[in-house]
């Protein structure tokens, strides 16, 4: 049994505190410490004392544990969205309700729209209204009070296509470095593009700042020059891409290429290049991220890469409900395949559209 004294955890680190740190302090087995936790026999009183008393001087939540064991359920989950106005954000949602439905739960749905303050009184009111999990879509890495508020209501959630760095938490999404990383090639190696333009959504986004340093690793590896002037961030909407590409040609500044860290940022571009008489992919080539536009859009020709969306709902959902239950073992970090979707708008022919996927085996 370990003689050094447990170091309590404080702040944002307080959120890494878990069983096994319990279990390590005391010297027991993970699975003692999931016993005495979940209040199951088979572990002495004297141990029992043990492990609660190290873990109230460690910081682990036990108030989530005490108030599950008591709380009814109410068959309702949270999915909180950056912004339901996006196409991707609309198929996740579709995605978790008829995944919840299947379960015989209800989805509270809300957006915030990038606002940290929108966050927590979204939060708190899922709370208050006693939502048995959450989905969230939207966690930047200052929001750990937010985690603390779930966690310390005893109420489970699941990191969605975001999530916060060295969290202990359950995530679900892609390889985003890689989805950058095999857009970004395509460009510059099937079609010898050198004068290139990436735009990446906020970059307090866990997304986004790992597509936007995929492409500058990237451009590095290949021999691209992809200095600060062609590199921006812009909010995940074609109002945003609109944006960038009225800064672009004030300055007379328009690259050859342009690859967006999303879908509804590229049609913002492909609808500003548009609106001044400029060909796409003639005039500059366009690309996207995220595969959200249907067959039948002016889009339909774009170069992309699709993301299984239904996929990643449904997984979140299971995932959520499992911890609603009380299992599931240590956080899980669920890594879905991603598909690079070839269309003309990057200049491929239409004879040769194709497309591959990689999984998440892949280097």
């Amino acid at each position: 049994m370990s003689s050094e004294r447990p170091v309590r955890k404080r702040g944002i680190r307080r959120m890494r505190v878990s069983a096994a740190d319990v279990a390590r302090a005391v010297g027991v087995s993970p699975a003692t410490v999931s016993y005495v936790l979940n209040d199951r026999p088979g572990v002495s009183q004297d141990m029992r004392d043990k492990v609660l008393s190290t873990a109230r001087e460690l910081g682990y939540p036990l108030q989530a544990h005490q108030q599950n064991k008591g709380r009814e359920r109410t068959r309702v989950i949270g999915l909180i969205l950056q912004d339901i106005a996006n196409p991707f954000y609309a198929e996740v949602s579709a995605g978790v309700i008829d995944a919840a439905r299947a379960r015989d739960y209800e989805v509270f749905l809300a957006h915030t729209q990038e606002s940290g303050e929108m966050l927590a009184k979204v939060v708190d009111t899922m709370v208050t209204r006693r939502v048995d999990g959450v989905v969230i879509t939207v966690l930047h890495p200052e929001d750990g009070e937010v985690v603390r508020r779930l966690r310390g209501a005893g109420v489970p959630f699941i990191q969605f296509s975001r999530r916060i760095p060295d969290l202990r938490a359950d995530f679900v999404g892609i390889d985003d470095c890689a989805v950058a990383s095999d857009i970004l090639r395509h460009v510059v190696a099937d079609h010898g593009h050198i004068d290139v333009a990436v735009i990446t959504g906020p970059p307090n986004s866990s997304a986004s700042s790992t597509r936007a340093a995929s492409f500058v690793r990237t451009a590095q590896t290949i021999g691209l020059s992809l200095p600060p002037h062609r590199r921006f961030n812009a909010y995940l909407t074609a109002e945003g891409g609109h944006t960038v590409v009225q800064r672009l040609m004030a300055r007379d500044d328009l690259p050859r290429a342009i690859v967006c860290g999303s879908d509804a940022i590229a049609s913002g571009v492909i609808g500003a290049l548009r609106s001044q008489g400029l060909k796409v992919p003639d005039d500059v080539a366009v690309t996207g991220i995220d595969g959200v536009f249907p067959a039948a859009s002016m889009l339909a020709e774009l170069t992309t890469i699709s993301v299984p969306r239904r996929r990643m709902a449904e997984l979140s959902v299971e995932q959520l409900i499992k911890r609603v239950d009380g299992v599931g073992g240590p956080p899980q970090v669920l890594i879905q395949p991603h598909r690079l979707r070839i269309g003309t708008s990057c200049g491929c022919r239409p004879e040769s559209l194709v497309s591959w996927t990689r999984t998440a085996q892949e280097d």
